[in-house]
């Protein structure tokens, strides 16, 4: 039995528990925003409070402005893992300009100087704004330092980070939102460092029966996939115990293992050397 194999076996036990007794199944979050450019969303505390009757037990952080982030990865409490990404983003308008924007490239080098990131992102560029050499510039940047990529984009865009760098290791927000499932498999086909991120992905239902194409990609890539609850505005936060919850609704329509691998095991394996969710 491989490492992995036995961390979610070890894991399912978990959640099965005793007498067949069921616990919520353990989630990564792997897209969770602490924006505080507008003010604060939530409390810090409302924070922790929300993730853990979502059963969140570890999160990538990503936010707009930095602070955000590095305030919840210093106040991150016992039972709780996170990781952070770097952001080239100060206020919203950034999102459109930051990659011709010389300024935000500065802040990247600023942040990474801290030591505390492991990837840059999330950041949007579409199409061929992909080509600009603001854009190269931060791919390049990422491949120097071993760092992830975190890119919400068009498929466009993951064809040219993978022309810049072959070797990128690039989280898609939304798996590309609605790009056809069709170009999403040539993608995951091939690049083996390529990993999609679900939220607001189109096609996956908050309740019914999981489409027959989907389940087929899952079961085809189930090391590829994980959960998110992006919590880009204030009014997301309240909702994170039931996107998780819609979430382990179509879960519940695949094999336990590859539940397990795309609600927790990739994200663990990814980011956390393979932890159990119930290591502190």
């Amino acid at each position: 039995m491989t490492r992995l194999a036995r961390l979610l076996a070890g894991a399912l036990l978990l959640v099965a528990g005793p007498l067949g007794a069921q616990e919520p199944l353990p989630i990564f979050d792997a897209h969770a925003h602490y924006n505080l450019e507008t003010g604060r969303p939530v409390s810090v505390e409302e924070v922790f409070s929300l993730w853990h009757r979502a059963g969140i037990r570890a999160a990538l952080l990503t936010s707009r402005p930095n602070e955000g982030t590095r305030e919840l990865l210093a106040r991150t409490p016992p039972g709780v893992r996170t990781v952070a990404f770097a952001r080239p983003y100060v206020v919203r308008s950034d999102v459109n300009t930051w990659f011709r924007d010389p300024a935000r490239y500065r802040l990247l080098e600023t942040e990474l100087a801290r030591g505390i990131y492991v990837g840059i992102g999330e950041f949007h560029i579409f199409g061929q704004d992909a080509d600009s050499e603001g854009f190269a510039r931060v791919v390049a940047l990422a491949m120097r330092r071993g760092l992830w990529l975190h890119a919400h984009c068009d498929d466009y865009v993951i064809a040219r980070i993978y022309a810049l760098d072959p070797g990128a290791r690039v989280i898609w927000a939304h798996t590309g939102m609605t790009v056809a499932l069709a170009r999403v498999a040539q993608l995951l086909d091939a690049h083996p460092g390529l990993h999609g991120e679900l939220s607001y992905r189109s096609g996956l239902p908050r309740a019914g029966d999981l489409p027959v194409e989907w389940r087929a990609l899952f079961l085809r890539h189930p090391d590829r996939f994980l959960l998110g609850s992006d919590t880009w505005v204030p009014e997301r936060w309240p909702e994170v115990p039931a996107i998780m919850e819609d979430y382990r609704r179509w879960l519940a329509q695949l094999p336990a293992p590859v539940a397990m691998q795309i609600a927790w095991g990739n994200g663990a394996r990814l980011f956390l050397g393979g932890a159990d969710p119930g290591a502190h």
